[in-house]
């Protein structure tokens, strides 16, 4: 997948923009503060609906403006190419067009624009709580396995009514318990299959991931864990069986359920822990490790998504070389040279065979 160009209007600190990147390594370079991430994050709004750092919309809307307005258009290997617009205002909100028809719901576009990305805080993924994980984890197979995603928005709206219902059973409010039996069924088999799908993508990840974490000489196995709000769990369990230990594990939880109006257990409850020979590694890597950790589970993934889809997605890489010796950035850049497009940001220049530079101030209108 290849962006072509992209168009800016009134976007973050962006009146007007236009970047036309070339095949292979881009590197936007500027100060800080100059709108670099900025242009990463329009891209990332045209291929995931959303921003780069999960920003509310109307952050992204530059100050004093009525709307903004992003247009990009992007080539696949295959040479079909597909046009995105993405235009906010205070009225009407976002919408999204792809190939000039309107997409409701965004959910529809997700996986049309394979890409990945790095961003410094996106480090919490590896530091911080679970469900910055769990994100990690939806954010990736979604974009690869629709069912996943359209498994995922229905468990979240199910799971929403049940804990509704729980609520209404503490206070009194419902007194029969049998409508619970119906939600929670419903929420077992959604469970069923979205731990059975995040299982089998662990699995078939954990060799990309393996491999590319070689590169980077880290002198270490590394290995990532699922820990299930159930208890451990065989990568090979089917669906069938993961339901029916669900609906056993709600049946004995129901009354603490209840009294807390929560639901205790689910894919909304688990973790994916990273170890480095068996150590986790947020309690006891250097802000380097920590780094090259993430960086390594990004890389793995555009592997992943390469093989498994037949299409290189983009990669989006934010401030990347922060932190890292040149050992570490040499390796970057060899393992990028194979990963189609990509586009870096810099506070400084980096020089290299086969990197198109771009000053983040020429790309201004």
């Amino acid at each position: 997948m290849e962006l072509q160009t992209i168009h800016y209007d009134n976007f973050r600190n962006h009146p007007s923009l236009v970047f036309e990147p070339n095949e292979g390594i881009n590197l936007i370079y500027g100060v800080n503060g100059s709108g670099k991430t900025s242009v990463l994050e329009g891209i990332h709004y045209c291929a995931l609906t959303k921003g780069f750092v999960n920003s509310a919309d109307s952050e992204c809307l530059m100050f004093n403006s009525d709307f903004f307005l992003l247009e990009g258009h992007f080539l696949n290997s295959e040479k079909i190419s597909t046009s995105v617009k993405v235009g906010y205002t205070k009225e009407k909100e976002k919408g999204v067009t792809v190939n000039n028809l309107d997409i409701k719901p965004f959910s529809k576009h997700i996986g049309r624009l394979p890409c990945i990305t790095f961003s410094p805080s996106e480090l919490i993924i590896v530091t911080g709580p679970p469900s910055e994980r769990r994100r990690f984890l939806d954010t990736a197979i979604s974009q690869t396995n629709h069912r996943y995603l359209e498994d995922l928005l229905a468990y979240r709206k199910v799971l929403q009514q049940r804990n509704a219902l729980l609520l209404q059973l503490r206070d009194r409010q419902v007194l029969s318990d049998d409508m619970l039996s119906l939600w929670t069924e419903m929420l077992a088999r959604l469970a069923a299959s979205i731990m059975s799908i995040r299982l089998a993508f662990l699995t078939a990840f954990s060799q990309p991931f393996y491999e590319v974490s070689q590169h980077f000489s880290l002198g270490e196995y590394p290995s990532i864990v699922y820990r299930s709000s159930i208890g451990k769990i065989t990568d090979a369990i089917a669906p069938e069986a993961l339901y029916d230990i669900f609906i056993r594990k709600y049946q004995e939880v129901q009354h603490t359920e209840i009294l807390r109006a929560q639901t205790m257990i689910g894919p909304h409850r688990d973790d994916i822990m990273f170890f480095l020979n068996d150590k986790e590694i947020k309690k006891y890597a250097s802000q380097g490790q920590l780094r090259t950790f993430l960086i390594t589970l990004k890389l793995a993934e555009h592997r992943f998504f390469s093989e498994l889809l037949g299409e290189s997605p983009l990669c989006l890489l934010d401030d990347i070389f922060s932190e890292l010796d040149s050992i570490r950035v040499k390796n970057i850049f060899t393992l990028l040279e194979s990963c189609g497009q990509s586009i870096i940001t810099s506070t400084e220049v980096r020089p290299a065979k086969h990197i198109s530079l771009f000053a983040i101030e020429s790309l201004k209108k």
